[in-house]
């Protein structure tokens, strides 16, 4: 849960340039110069951490036909937005690979755990 004085501060132009709820809020920004002179601002690469190191902060789940990321993210973070999290934990490209087969078994992010 986000803190909402946490929320407020973002809410406020340049002090984050990515809510605390993005999974860019903590990468790294760069700046590139033209050569007109000109800066452009930009997010940096976001690393996440190997995955067999986060073996201990997730849990299982079992997908079901027909559940999609967004609906994980709702279930298990009660934000459909925050299906990134569970993606982070499994390694797939694309996060429909996360439940396109039913039956499979993906890693959920327990609280405090993983995050990328």
């Amino acid at each position: 849960m986000i803190d909402p004085y946490e929320s407020a501060l973002d809410a406020i132009p340049g002090t984050h340039p990515y809510p605390r709820t993005s999974r860019y809020h903590d990468a790294e920004i760069g700046v590139h110069q033209q050569p007109d002179g000109t800066e452009v601002r930009y997010t940096k690469r976001r690393l996440l951490p190997p995955l067999s190191a986060a073996v201990d902060e997730t849990a299982p789940h079992t997908v079901s036909s027909g559940e999609r990321p967004d609906q994980l993210g709702q279930r298990y973070f009660g934000d459909p937005g925050q299906w990134w999290q569970i993606a982070d934990a499994n390694p797939v490209l694309d996060p429909r690979e996360l439940t396109d087969e039913p039956g499979q078994q993906i890693d959920i992010p327990l609280p405090g755990g993983f995050h990328g």
